[in-house]
């Protein structure tokens, strides 16, 4: 099971060094880099399903915390698509609010940190234990992805505001 988790971060990480180089030669917005990648076509959704792609295609600069397909995926079965109906469009927002930075804050730079504040309103705690960063119980497993109006870092969790 470690062999396959480290696969499938590897993978991962190979194809969001990809999607950052792509970005860099034509300067994606965070949207367009995570829509240019399959493993974040749960996220793509949630952002379009709560009103926030003009947002996250905005000037910024953010750094959003990006949960994969696989990190939506270890959600109570029925959550994803109970958060993407209409009329759970305000818990869904601040669910997604709640992944975002203000600034552009690289790796190097967040892992001299405590914690951050995120466009929700609450902060994240962020620690690092042996060189794998945490950010309240999700794992980073790929970090600085460069978009035109931003950085992404890749965590297996979705996190979810008090």
């Amino acid at each position: 099971m470690k062999n396959l988790k480290l696969i499938v971060a590897t993978f991962t990480t190979a194809l969001l060094m990809q999607a950052a180089i792509a970005a860099h030669h034509e300067k994606k917005d965070i949207v367009d880099v995570a829509a240019s990648n399959d493993d974040f076509s749960t996220l793509v959704a949630a952002v379009k399903a709560a009103g926030l792609v003009d947002t996250l295609k905005g000037e910024g600069p953010f750094t959003v915390l990006a949960p994969t397909n696989a990190a939506f995926a270890k959600l109570p079965e029925g959550t994803v698509e109970n958060l993407l109906k209409p009329e759970n469009k305000d818990q869904l927002t601040a669910i997604l609010t709640y992944h975002v930075i203000p600034g552009n804050n690289p790796a190097s730079t967040v892992v001299t940190l405590d914690s951050a504040p995120t466009v929700n309103g609450q902060s994240v705690s962020i620690s690092v234990d042996n060189g794998t960063v945490t950010i309240n119980n999700a794992t980073v497993t790929a970090t600085d992805v460069e978009a035109s109006n931003g950085v992404i870092h890749v965590i297996d969790t979705v996190l979810i505001p008090e």
